[in-house]
């Protein structure tokens, strides 16, 4: 988190007065957890978030894949994280892209004990919060995440949005982009471009808009 912060330190110094990080699927984790330690961020826009501390995604600063390590630091030292049952296999045939998503959720039930001290406490950051997840994310499971974060702010009277359509992948298109290129390694989800109507605090009633 600290690279993260030094950056925050960097634009106010350049006098930017409100600052804002969007950050998608890995990314959106660090932006969380960048508002959660850091009360200057005001915003923050989380694409296929995940809801806790994953492990490292490929190998540490030691090139070592394994074991498995917490993907961020505070202040020098590791933040709880949940790590990857290995026991996993895929049920897409070798040759082509897999989904990945129900390794993720194997590891959720195989390490339940570990989740609690590896969420992430979202109702302790005063940053204004928008989620945009979908039902159709072969990655991970995005949109239950983004649910769990959003019960988690309402939990405490704090203020969130989510943005989420059932059919949406892991990654969203954004305004002005062209559809993205399909990967050979992994299944993203997602069977066709839409808007949605957005609704404060929850996912109930929201419908595509086409």
């Amino acid at each position: 988190m600290e690279t993260f912060t030094t950056a925050v330190d960097v634009l106010q110094r350049e006098g930017a007065r409100r600052i804002g990080i969007l950050g998608v699927s890995k990314g959106a984790e660090a932006a969380l957890l960048t508002a959660v330690h850091d009360p200057r961020v005001d915003t923050v826009v989380a694409l296929s978030p995940t809801s806790r501390v994953w492990c490292n995604d490929g190998p540490g600063r030691d090139g070592a894949h394994h074991p498995f390590r917490s993907s961020w630091t505070w202040q020098g030292r590791p933040l709880p994280f949940v790590p990857m049952d290995d026991s996993w296999t895929s049920p897409e045939p070798d040759s082509g892209p897999i989904a990945i998503r129900g390794w993720y959720e194997l590891s959720e039930r195989t390490f339940a004990h570990l989740l609690p001290p590896a969420e992430i406490p979202v109702e302790a950051a005063r940053a204004d919060l928008l989620l945009i997840a979908g039902g159709d994310d072969a990655m991970w499971p995005s949109l239950p995440f983004a649910e769990q974060l959003a019960q988690r702010r309402r939990s405490t009277g704090a203020t969130v949005r989510l943005i989420a359509r059932d059919d949406a992948g892991h990654r969203p298109r954004l305004p002005g982009e062209s559809p993205l290129s399909a990967s050979p390694h992994f299944q993203y989800g997602g069977r066709s471009p839409c808007r949605v109507r957005v609704r404060r605090g929850s996912t109930n009633g929201i419908r595509p808009t086409r």
